[in-house]
């Protein structure tokens, strides 16, 4: 019974690191994406907003602030990513030190 129970272990952990391997490389791509899409954003907001008050023109004023709150939700998207990578590191190493049984939470919902 014992070594069937590590048998299914085995192949959960083996099986399990192939996906979070998978799975960080997709995040960590994303994150790249998302950093340069977050600064492209930010610098047209910075901009619009400030011809807007150049020309006093205010649906301009609208059209910047709504690049600078996408741009923060972008921030905060890939903050979650960086998150939830790390704690698939986490799961990794101990898979790689025998101490995995199986995968954590991803997202703490304790923290805000």
């Amino acid at each position: 019974m014992n070594s069937e129970i590590d048998a299914i272990l085995q192949k959960n952990s083996i099986d399990d690191l192939k996906k979070f391997i998978e799975r960080r490389a997709c995040l960590n791509n994303c994150n790249v994406l998302l950093i340069y899409i977050f600064h492209l954003l930010q610098t047209c907001g910075i901009i619009t907003t400030t011809l807007s008050a150049s020309y006093d023109y205010k649906p301009l004023l609208w059209i910047g602030v709504g690049f600078n709150a996408v741009a923060s939700l972008i921030s905060i998207y890939e903050k979650t990513n960086e998150t939830i990578s790390n704690k698939i590191l986490e799961n990794i190493k101990q898979i790689k030190a025998g101490e995995y049984i199986d995968e954590s939470n991803q997202i703490n919902t304790d923290e805000k």
